[in-house]
């Protein structure tokens, strides 16, 4: 007997990526891939948060800070207006106390600074994963 498609048995995590850098974000959707999640990626906060399908089986959010139209801050703050309670990780090429403050307040687990440390990123993810989607863990 196989799993039907609706099951989530054997599905793994799924993750939405929001970054505006193509290249980036490819190389952040291959390395969490190759970790076993699901990744759903987007080149903008606006096409997350029309895609609800995929924010309702999201685990975990990873989301570039400055982009056109809705920002990091904004899109989490919209996610969890929508009810979206995961935990979420901000990255940032411009990691000022400002930007770091606006994140914790909007929710964000962490803030990490770009350029990433691949294996930072990764271990970042699977904590949050781990703590079943606790969307108040920070670290």
């Amino acid at each position: 007997m196989t799993a039907s498609p609706t099951s989530d048995v054997s599905s793994p995590p799924r993750l939405l990526l929001v970054e505006d850098d193509a290249a980036v974000r490819r190389a952040l959707q291959l390395l969490l891939r190759a970790r076993g999640y699901d990744v759903r990626a987007y080149a903008a906060g606006s096409a997350l948060l029309a895609d609800l399908d995929a924010q309702k089986q999201a685990v975990v959010l990873i989301a570039d800070m400055k982009m056109p139209e809705v920002d990091g801050v904004m899109l989490l703050r919209a996610l969890r207006s929508g009810g979206w309670r995961g935990p979420a990780l901000l990255i940032t090429g411009f990691p000022t106390p400002q930007v770091r403050a606006d994140a914790m307040a909007a929710g964000y687990a962490r803030v990490l600074e770009k350029p990433l440390i691949e294996h930072a990123l990764a271990d970042a993810v699977d904590r949050l994963v781990a703590a079943g989607g606790d969307g108040a863990t920070t670290y």
